[in-house]
């Protein structure tokens, strides 16, 4: 409306006045641009909140927190218990690249940053801007009750984004986000307590843990008939 109204006048001044007019019509324009970028990012954000995916899990691990602190905090570590990581580097004390592989040979890579490090206390993450799949975290070491190891919780949120990007993540997190993360905890415990991840008979050859996830329970030999 302000833009309409200046350009009528505009129309209808000449040379001081036309040029006052003039100007305050850039500045009238400027704002408006600025607003509607605004409105943009508010609305892609708003967005983004909508679709993001939190959740909370725990595990109590026969370990001191000094000790899973250490595994948890060299983050080359995390493919040995995350099934959906294929590898995570460390580019120095904070920064890494983190690379996921989805279905049918899919990768879905971002670089992430250490924001706050408390030693055998806590570990908070989040992904760098312009990463396509936003994501934070925070794990916690906390003293379990009786002297019986360590609590690990571990706090995430992550949003998926739209489109064809947005249905890979979510094959590679898979139906159930909070049960994928829970058996990457059971796998973390295993690990930290037995230095590898529990196989069965029935798991397939190989040793990376989307192998091992795929394991199947052992059963027993059928008996056999006479």
């Amino acid at each position: 409306m302000d833009l309409t109204l200046l350009g009528r006048a505009l129309a209808d001044r000449s040379g001081e006045r036309r040029r006052r007019v003039a100007l305050s019509t850039l500045a009238i324009a400027g704002i408006t641009a600025v607003d509607v970028l605004s409105a943009v990012r508010i609305g892609r954000a708003q967005r983004a909140r909508a679709r993001m995916i939190r959740m909370e899990i725990a595990v109590t691990v026969n370990r001191s927190p000094a000790e899973a602190y250490r595994f948890w905090r060299d983050m080359e570590n995390l493919p040995r218990f995350m099934a959906h990581l294929e590898s995570v580097r460390a580019d120095d004390l904070r920064r890494s690249h983190w690379i996921a592989r989805g279905p049918a040979g899919h990768r879905v890579e971002w670089d992430a940053e250490i924001i706050d490090d408390q030693p055998n206390k806590s570990i908070t993450w989040r992904s760098l801007p312009g990463t396509r799949v936003p994501n934070a975290g925070r794990v916690r070491f906390v003293p379990a009750p009786g002297d019986r190891g360590t609590e690990v919780r571990v706090e995430l949120r992550y949003a998926p984004p739209a489109g064809a990007l947005g249905r890979v993540v979510a094959k590679l997190f898979g139906e159930e986000p909070e049960q994928q993360v829970r058996d990457d905890l059971r796998r973390f415990k295993q690990v930290l307590e037995t230095g590898e991840v529990v196989r069965s008979e029935g798991s397939p050859n190989g040793i990376s843990v989307r192998q091992q996830a795929m394991q199947r329970p052992a059963q027993p030999l059928p008996s056999s008939r006479r």
